[in-house]
């Protein structure tokens, strides 16, 4: 992974991230008491900046916070980062804890001041041959906290599911429970049969998905039938195409599940017909503003 890019932003003022430091008894440290969001940039301009707001709002709001910042002012700090770190295709990874204080204490002082911090890295190309040849992926069993759909920094389940798929040559960690499809360890999973997209129903299990959300409107454009319900395992090992969405790489086709294929073992028409439509998206949002206008 490459190294992140030279200036951040914290708690007010931009400045080199080799020298950003926050308090040891920030909670955000002490006790994951925190929400983040990743968006990647292209030509400049974040992309799915409103979404990634709003998700950021919801998450703050889940953990009885507010937004620190109004939409048009974190998207005059954002593009001001890109900006800074010399603009082009980058992602920006922003950070909202609750702030420090003067002892560790489980309770929540809503007085504190929010520690907010943005920072950005390289966004790599999407190598054509992952594009053509698809992805592995392994399936484990979903240990994580109940209310996945915060997008919390508490990722340590996280983490040690995406090392054991790492370990074992894989991209990613598909997670189940009780017989059914959660999503993955870093990703939102799709599955297709038949031509018909399913993508499980949201709930305190599933972080509500940008790229997936996107990727279901892109499929009412095209004409892929598209139903949310639940997805049993047998269904996810049956499946013709299983999909991946991430906020950093779109759109990626798990071709091998646990060594086994999926579908031919090659990315399928759904998969490449989505990468075509997130690409042209992309462009058809090229240049406009990141709020709409009024």
């Amino acid at each position: 992974m490459a190294a992140a890019l030279p200036v951040c932003w914290l708690n007010g003022a931009f400045g080199p991230l080799a020298e950003a430091r926050i308090s040891p008894l920030d909670r955000g440290f002490l006790f994951a008491d925190a929400v983040y969001e990743v968006l990647p940039v292209y030509a400049g301009r974040p992309f799915l900046f409103v979404e990634h707001m709003a998700r950021l709002e919801r998450s703050l709001g889940e953990i009885r916070m507010r937004m620190p910042l109004t939409r048009p002012e974190w998207a005059a700090l954002l593009t001001e980062l890109v900006a800074r770190n010399g603009g082009g295709d980058m992602y920006l990874y922003v950070h909202v804890s609750r702030g420090a204080e003067e002892g560790r204490n489980h309770a929540l002082d809503p007085a504190l001041r929010p520690t907010v911090f943005l920072m950005a890295a390289p966004l790599a190309p999407l190598d054509p041959a992952v594009r053509d040849a698809g992805v592995s992926a392994v399936t484990l069993p979903d240990q994580r906290w109940g209310r996945c759909d915060i997008k919390s920094t508490a990722l340590l389940a996280n983490v040690l599911a995406k090392s054991v798929a790492a370990e074992q040559g894989a991209t990613e960690a598909i997670l189940l429970a009780g017989g059914r499809l959660r999503e993955g360890s870093s990703s939102s999973v799709l599955v297709v049969r038949g031509g018909t997209v399913t993508a499980p129903p949201y709930g305190p299990e599933i972080l509500p998905g940008t790229t997936r959300d996107l990727a279901l409107r892109l499929c009412g454009r095209a004409a892929i039938p598209v139903r949310v319900a639940p997805v049993s395992e047998p269904e996810l090992r049956q499946a013709d195409e299983i999909l991946l969405g991430f906020a950093t790489r779109g759109i990626l086709a798990v071709t091998r599940l646990d060594g086994a294929p999926v579908g031919s073992g090659r990315p399928g028409p759904v998969a490449l017909r989505l990468q075509e439509l997130f690409a042209a998206y992309r462009a058809e949002l090229a240049g406009t503003p990141l709020l709409p206008a009024g």
